[in-house]
């Protein structure tokens, strides 16, 4: 069983929390504080007693979190001081990510860092004066104690106000700036791409893999646009750098070799000691990215990364009706990292002598030790390859040897306590796991992702609406909260993807809604760009717009990749404007500094792939579609013909144009659009025989690389400049196995008419 989301006990103390639904906030419900939730009766007891605000924000799986509880607002007498001079505030970040969003900004450019737990102090209307993160409860390393701190600020309020108040409004007018977005508009080009590109290179560790110095964090983005320009440009130094980060991180401790799923991150430069929370976001972006380095390179390693995170979740953090809780801690019984770590004498006990002393040897567990006197399974000091080429065995085989003895001390560890499991379901994060799951079921072609897409898209749609409002929260039977930008881009841009996978039209529809209403709510029409908030949110002291990257991509930058999925599945140029004007206000910014809009750049190069060069279709990528032109420009009253080429990749085939058997779907050219040019003809090749497995009867099909065409004949009296020619393009692809959902393919490239 994961862990219990609450524990029942008695309590000396019980606060306002008790009412939560937030496992964060329960967690703090018997704290001797006088905890408020955020809302009206505290702020207006803040203004009532002329108090300023203590700001707590968290998270359940906060390792820091629970080290300051358990240090000070457990206290009796830091609690005593709190209560006496502040109006005392608990969030829970994964539910307020607005409040969240704000005041780190203010603690950003306060402290010059940030993290969790964050302490911000507030006057009475919501000025942050001062802000920090973790403090201890006595003064330590130079710097102040907790209670030190508390005296010296409400000392400062009583006694110093008007300098407080000057210092709030500097941090606010100064917060204004940083959350406001975009500040004028530039060029979305490929040199943009290549140069952000670049600087991700330059950062580039080689001796580990990732990006910079310890700690490291996940690289899921930049992974994701290095893979996509190899595939584009055939640039092999990009891939090595995903190959290596990927297969270090899943050789790593901070991936979890017994069980599946990453934790959150490493505190060292070897990917080997985890901070071992686990986000539901860390892992739909990992098992993404994992599946698309196992379409990109058939490295069957990676494969099996994709399908053990995606395992994790289906066992271990699904909901019984489809929904997909959040995160896991680090903590079991008050000891980080307890639940993970083992020692040979317990794996032997399990394994057996001769397979638990293989796999101590394989797996780095020891005597002594690697972290904390305790082992953390991982495989970096060497590889599978290496451990079965001295074991005289095939690769694939000792892993398949190991998994069974994975298998056995995962329902051994299964019996020890578990680290606590926040339950509550984020319509955003499951959009990100939904879209996880249809890429894997796509490449990998396992009907359990699809249905556990389908069934968390069902869940969100149906548990998490209200009036046709989107939600934010659900837990125990409550939904509440408004979405966030984040929330409608996520989940649209899924339904989106899921489509694309199953073929189901509802999928379509319900993406399409939501990229509808998130335009009607978030968008700034006077400036531009997305607030992260809808337009009639409760006012707080700033309105951001959310166009930087973080730990999870920003709403602004999946609603550009939704834009563009839209104007790919509909054809509808409004999706592909949409997508220009939101990549224009973020280009100056990309460009300035790339290192913050991993995901923008994604979706910038998918804008330049798309538009007007090549765009992959139908099932597991199976053919990539280009247009060209057979000549440089025409002259008035002149033809030019029009080059369709399809890449069909191996293992797989299309129908021909003429297929022998009436009810298969030919490829076909259709002319939707060229103003001031005649259609003259197409040319299609003729078919090459197959025999497939599922199919009695030979096939007439394509594969490998096939060019259509349509001749086109320029109005003799046409002004010379560039036309534009809108075409369709449609096709069943097929591998040995199966036949995926018919697709089509939106082409519009420009026609250059000389004098």
């Amino acid at each position: 069983m994961p862990g219990e989301s609450l524990m029942s006990a008695q309590h000396q103390h019980t606060n306002r929390l008790i009412d939560a639904t937030s496992p964060y906030l329960l967690q703090h419900a018997h704290n001797p504080v006088d905890w408020y939730p955020w809302g009206e009766e505290a702020l207006r007891l803040a203004r009532e007693e002329d108090k300023p605000i203590f700001l707590s924000i968290g998270y359940a799986a906060c390792h820091w979190c629970h080290v300051m509880e358990r240090e000070s607002f457990e206290s009796e007498a830091i609690a005593e001081q709190l209560n006496q001079d502040f109006v005392c505030i608990k969030v829970d970040r994964e539910e307020r990510p607005d409040l969240d969003e704000i005041y780190m900004a203010a603690t950003q450019l306060i402290t010059h860092s940030g993290g969790w737990p964050m302490s911000v102090f507030l006057t009475p209307d919501l000025k942050p004066f001062y802000a920090g993160t973790y403090f201890p409860p006595e003064d330590r390393w130079g710097r102040p104690g907790f209670p030190t701190l508390l005296r010296e600020l409400a000392r400062a309020w009583r006694e110093r106000r008007a300098e407080v108040l000057t210092q709030a409004d500097r941090v606010v007018e100064a917060m204004e700036q940083f959350t406001g977005g975009a500040q004028g508009q530039g060029a979305v080009n490929e040199t943009l791409v290549k140069n952000a590109v670049q600087a991700f290179e330059r950062g580039y560790e080689p001796a580990y893999g990732g990006f910079g110095q310890a700690p490291k964090f996940p690289p899921s983005m930049r992974l994701e646009l290095f893979l996509r320009r190899h595939h584009q440009e055939n640039n092999l130094r990009l891939l090595r750098i995903a190959d290596h980060t990927l297969e270090m991180m899943a050789r790593g401790g901070m991936y979890d070799q017994v069980g599946g799923g990453f934790h959150r991150y490493s505190v060292d430069e070897k990917w080997l000691v985890p901070h071992f929370e686990k986000m539901l976001y860390d892992n739909a972006l990992l098992s993404r990215v994992y599946t698309l380095a196992f379409e990109e390179t058939q490295n069957w390693f990676y494969g099996r990364v994709a399908r053990e995170i995606f395992d994790y979740i289906l066992r271990e953090m699904t909901h019984p009706e489809g929904g997909i809780y959040s995160t896991t801690d680090a903590d079991s019984e008050g000891v980080e990292g307890k639940f993970f770590v083992w020692d040979p004498e317990e794996v032997e006990a399990v394994l057996g002598a001769e397979d638990g002393s293989l796999f101590c040897r394989i797996y780095d567990i020891s005597r002594g030790g690697n972290w904390e006197g305790h082992s953390i399974p991982n495989l970096l000091n060497r590889n599978l390859d290496d451990w079965a080429q001295e074991l005289h065995t095939g690769v694939e085989d000792l892993d398949a040897r190991l998994g069974a003895l994975r298998r056995k001390l995962w329902e051994h560890r299964e019996k020890r306590v578990h680290p606590l499991l926040d339950d509550k379901i984020l319509s955003g994060w499951n959009g990100l796991m939904i879209r996880a799951f249809a890429e894997g079921y796509r490449v990998l072609r396992d009907d359990r992702y699809r249905e556990a897409a389908e069934h968390a898209a069902e869940f969100v749609l149906t548990r998490m609406r209200e009036g046709g409002r989107l939600l934010r929260s659900y837990r125990n039977g409550q939904a509440g909260l408004n979405a966030y930008l984040e929330d409608y881009s996520y989940l649209s841009l899924a339904l989106l993807d899921l489509h694309l996978a199953t073929g189901n039209e509802r999928w379509k529809d319900e993406g399409l809604r939501l990229l509808e209403q998130l335009e009607a709510r978030f968008w700034d029409a006077t400036d531009g760009g997305y607030y992260f908030t809808s337009h009639d949110h409760e006012q707080l002291i700033t309105r951001a717009k959310g166009f930087q990257d973080g730990a999870t991509p920003s709403g602004a930058s999946m609603a550009v990749l939704a834009h563009i999925r839209a104007a790919h599945i509909t054809g509808d140029e409004d999706h592909r404007r949409q997508a220009a004007e939101m990549l224009a206000l973020a280009s100056p910014l990309m460009d300035e500094l790339p290192a913050g809009f991993p995901n923008m750049l994604v979706a910038a190069n998918e804008y330049l792939r798309e538009w007007p060069g090549g765009i992959r279709i139908a099932g597991a990528d199976a053919v990539e579609v280009e247009a060209n032109l057979s000549q440089p420009s025409v002259a008035p009253g002149g033809r030019i013909r029009i080059d369709i080429v399809l890449d069909v990749a191996p293992g797989n085939h299309i129908n021909s144009h003429a297929p022998l058997q009436e009810y298969l779907i030919p490829t076909v050219i259709e002319v939707q659009e060229t103003p001031g040019f005649t259609v003259v003809g197409y040319h299609y090749p003729p078919g090459e025989a197959h025999q497939a497995p599922f199919q009695d009867d030979a096939l007439s099909v394509y594969s490998g690389s096939v060019t259509l065409s349509v001749e086109l004949e320029a109005d003799a009296d046409l002004s010379p400049g560039a036309y534009p020619a809108k075409l369709l393009v449609r096709i069943q692809a097929c591998d040995e196995r199966q036949c995926y959902p018919p697709m089509e393919a939106r082409i519009q490239i420009a026609i250059p008419v000389s004098a």
